[in-house]
């Protein structure tokens, strides 16, 4: 029981102690954690039990028959077990209640059938001009709860896909995603992977063996994820990523953004090889993943970047050694140094896309969020990977600046309150003790109602109606400051659609931009790549049709998808060919927890922008 008694304070302190209770500033941590005194001890935010761990391995431990997944039988034990130890996997399941567009809980969609719909077998998996459907079919009513229960363990619940008339049996199924997951709750749209090989290492769709199915979290337009793997892939490699629909057990749960896994089949296609290490640097707020260097002993590196292959240590080593030369080598000297090792070029379209189309999970923002492959020769490559909040204006909702990380958790509460419902799923709060805690909020409310003056009041009221970020991109929700110093002769930041490309250089947690565009000649081709995408890839004139196309693909089915996040009219509003007059970001018309922008307004403001910058002006195609 928490002790009400805190509340008898006097007005003033009880408002300094909710300041405190709400701002995570101690988030900003060293690359051990911080500490034992972290949330979940050492190893960083979370540790192995919380946000940002490594997933809990409990299948072998259930897996009676050996062969590598769990049969119903196995699950049920297996799903006691998680339910007594406290949760699947991090020690707390998803939240019980639904966000769906207006804080509404989603409702069942349509039935549909296989026969109902057309189906594309001659088509590739992540044909643009597709929309395909999906459906799956799992052997138990309560699905829903069955992956809830197992989320953050290694355990994923089969079910039956059927796509284009052909059945695949035993698919693994298993909820994706940190801050897309624990701010959706039950019977609104979660993110989804399906690993088609769970059962039959062989058995693959159209050549792929894992899909990851998006729910498209605080973006109305429906399109980030998509719209930012076109234009990279016009650069670089990155995933591949269309739309489909998704029907559970005969009922329609909407279009889903379908990206493609960082797996061999990615190299395949990219490198021509399917050998290397590849990393994944997963987000978190205080992800670290900027290339810092922290000596040679590799483990502290293994603390912040998440192997993917088959775990090398001379791959370790490697790492190690090129954060070592990203950061100790003189500036005259790091293009020669760094060519042996680093895809400079790569990398320069990777920071250039980073912040061309403003990407609010992004490197320049959070140091995470991407993937890093070593190849065959000893070079390493990053990558794309979240992709999903792009196209809106630097310093919305969930946006730090690069003097910290942006988003997290707690970039979801509204003004005032003082236990977030995601941190109470985190912590796995009893409903007793949720109930204390909106009594506690009750009691909040009348203190600060007291101590405020009456203008106060309302311009508290207006601040708790607009959600995190107040309209028009105002400041963010995320943890660091905003804009952050841009070093000498570098951008100071910038908000909105003026995001400076040389955001950031004196930021010494991400030595891959700070470091990098520190030399002379990588910082005129950064600026020259930045200005080619703003060019080419934001002129209305190339991306309109992409953004119509996509528009008239999905539109109908969006309108009656009951499960989406945020409303119809916010997609059209987004997506719409006549940016509103004002400016183009306008109420999202969904959870409140970001508004997104109309696509051509973002386009037309940020290509000006960048085409007028000074520096990017000099540097020249």
């Amino acid at each position: 029981m928490m002790n009400r008694r805190l509340f008898a304070a006097p007005a003033a302190v009880l408002a300094v102690a909710l300041v405190a209770l709400c701002v995570p500033s101690a988030w900003t941590q060293p690359p051990d954690g911080g500490g034992k005194g972290g949330f979940g001890g050492k190893g960083g935010f979370g540790g192995k039990g919380g946000p940002g761990g490594q997933e809990r391995k409990i299948l072998k431990d259930f897996d009676k028959d050996n062969d590598g997944w769990l049969n119903a039988e196995e699950r049920k034990a297996a799903r006691e077990a998680v339910k007594k130890g406290g949760g699947g996997g991090f020690g707390f399941g998803g939240p019980k209640g639904g966000f769906g567009k207006g804080g509404e809980r989603g409702r069942p969609g349509p039935k549909m059938t296989p026969a109902e719909v057309k189906n594309y077998p001659d088509a590739a998996l992540y044909d643009r001009a597709v929309l395909r459907t999906i459906f799956l079919d799992f052997e138990n009513a309560d699905w829903e709860a069955e992956i809830q229960d197992f989320h953050g363990t290694d355990v994923d619940v089969p079910a039956t896909a059927t796509v284009d008339g052909k059945k695949y049996p035993n698919v693994g199924v298993h909820f994706r995603g940190m801050s897309s997951y624990f701010a959706v709750g039950a019977g609104s749209k979660r993110s989804l992977n399906l690993s088609f090989d769970m059962a039959d290492g062989k058995q693959r769709l159209y050549g792929y063996k894992t899909l990851n199915l998006l729910n498209s979290h605080e973006d109305p337009s429906m399109m980030s994820t998509v719209l930012y793997s076109h234009v990279a892939r016009q650069y670089m490699p990155a995933p591949k990523a269309n739309f489909v629909n998704v029907v559970i057990n005969g009922e329609f749960w909407g279009v889903y953004g379908s990206v493609q896994q960082f797996d061999k089949v990615f190299l395949k296609e990219n490198y021509k090889t399917t050998k290397g290490t590849r990393w994944k640097v997963r987000g978190s707020p205080g992800g670290r993943g900027g290339l810092e260097y922290f000596g040679d002993d590799v483990s502290a590196y293994k603390r912040i970047f998440t192997i993917k292959s088959e775990d090398n240590e001379e791959a370790w080593k490697a790492l190690a050694h090129l954060c070592k030369v990203l950061n100790q080598t003189p500036a005259d000297q790091l293009e020669a140094a760094l060519k042996p090792i680093l895809d400079v070029d790569e990398v320069l379209w990777f920071l250039a896309l980073d912040v061309a189309l403003i990407n609010g999970d992004g490197f320049w923002v959070r140091a995470s969020d991407y993937s890093l492959y070593l190849d065959d020769k000893g070079k390493f490559h990053l990558i794309p990977s979240d992709m999903n909040e792009g196209f809106r204006p630097a310093g919305g909702p969930g946006m730090g600046g690069p003097g910290g990380p942006g988003g997290g958790f707690f970039r979801f509460a509204p003004p005032g309150v003082l236990f977030p419902e995601p941190m109470q799923n985190m912590l796995q709060m009893t409903d007793a003790q949720k109930k204390e805690v909106a009594a506690l909020q009750k009691e909040v409310d009348v203190a600060l109602e007291k101590l405020m003056t009456e203008e106060q009041q309302k311009q508290f009221k207006e601040m708790k109606d607009r959600g995190p970020g107040g309209p028009g991109g105002g400041p963010g929700g995320g943890f660091g400051p905003p804009g952050g110093g841009g070093g000498p002769g570098g951008g100071g930041g910038g908000r909105g659609m003026e995001l400076d490309p040389l955001v950031g250089l004196a930021d010494p947690n991400k030595p891959l931009r700070s470091k990098l565009l520190a030399v002379p000649a990588l910082r005129a081709k950064y600026l020259a790549d930045v200005k080619k995408i703003a060019a080419d890839a934001l002129d209305w004139k190339n991306f309109g049709p992409v953004v119509m196309g996509y528009r008239k693909l999905i539109e109908k089915d969006v309108e009656i998808d009951t499960r989406k996040l945020d409303s119809f009219e916010a997609f059209k509003r987004n997506t719409d060919d006549a940016p509103p007059a004002a400016g183009g970001a306008g109420p999202g018309g969904g959870r409140g927890f970001g508004q997104g922008m109309n696509l051509r307004a973002f386009a037309e403001q940020r290509r000006t922008y960048l085409m007028n910058y000074s520096e990017a002006k000099k540097a020249g195609p």
